[in-house]
């Protein structure tokens, strides 16, 4: 499973790059604020450079993982409904490249995001994010660039601090958008999103649910004191892979075992992590009003 993309949190982005089609590009706010915002962020693939490596520091042990929220129970009824938009305001899914422009601005949805089949993209990537895996297929953010680089230390290879900064365009972008305004164009689109929900096979299931589910779960990301140790994942077998640098993974075990959602918040660094966490917390406020007697 060492060779299947999808199989762990640590990748390359110049790979995916060349693998993916890249379709037209763009997307909604309402994305970049919930789950499939951070995401993005952080799935994007790595490239290991053996050029460059540092001085490696100790890395401290992180909190034990919080499980993966359990899905909604499909006839109980949303949890977290969402005030219905106006009939007077229908939104199409060609009104997406258009409303997130006046959001972001056109230089944003161009260097960022992916608007083709946007809402599949959204409601695969926000579910994926709560589980082990989160195939790059559907994602809907472009590939960061740069490659994925570690620091040599004592006790084996960490993640190297300069790799936060190629998350740091995107982090800015994010940390300057407005929740509320964002809320309501997700309000807005979110016939669009439950429909696409609908047609990944979850039923009656609420989307806006699931969301705010895995909102939660990337809250309480743990933060490691340091830079968090890779190693690269063992292939068993005659023939060596040809691009090793594709099988990082977390050496600690507890990180590891983190969701997806989770991984990529630890490794794009803590500082970037934490203003991810900020914004998914303003956007949380906006949409996660619960309804009257399910607490």
């Amino acid at each position: 499973m060492a060779d299947d993309p999808t199989t762990s949190g640590l990748r390359a982005d110049a790979d995916e790059r060349e693998r993916a089609p890249r379709g037209k590009r763009g997307g909604a706010g309402f994305a970049l604020l919930g789950a499939a915002l951070v995401a993005a962020a952080g799935w994007w693939w790595w490239s290991h450079d053996d050029s460059g490596r540092e001085a490696a520091p100790t890395v401290a042990d992180a909190p034990a993982a919080a499980p993966a929220p359990a899905p909604p129970v499909a006839d109980a009824g949303p949890r977290y409904p969402l005030q219905e938009p106006s009939p007077a305001q229908p939104f199409g899914s060609g009104d997406i490249a258009g409303a997130l422009t006046a959001l972001l601005g056109q230089a944003a949805v161009a260097t960022f995001l992916h608007v083709d089949d946007f809402p599949r993209r959204v409601v695969a990537t926000v579910d994926n994010l709560g589980r082990a895996h989160a195939p790059p297929a559907l994602w809907p953010v472009v590939p960061t660039p740069g490659r994925f680089t570690v620091e040599a230390g004592a006790d084996g290879e960490a993640i190297a601090a300069r790799n936060a900064q190629r998350y740091a365009p995107f982090v800015r972008m994010v940390a300057g958008i407005d929740a509320a305004r964002a809320a309501a164009l997700y309000r807005q689109a979110y016939p669009l999103l439950q429909q696409a929900y609908r047609d990944q096979g979850f039923g009656d299931r609420y989307f806006n649910d699931r969301l705010v589910e895995v909102i939660d779960l990337l809250l309480a990301t743990p933060e490691p004191a340091s830079a968090p140790q890779v190693q690269l994942t063992q292939v068993k077998g005659p023939i060596a892979p040809e691009r090793p640098w594709v099988r990082y993974e977390f050496a600690d075990p507890r990180l590891e075992s983190l969701s997806a959602g989770q991984k990529m918040l630890v490794r794009m660094g803590p500082e970037n992590a934490r203003q991810l966490r900020r914004k998914l917390a303003e956007f949380r406020a906006q949409v996660a009003t619960a309804a009257a007697g399910s607490r």
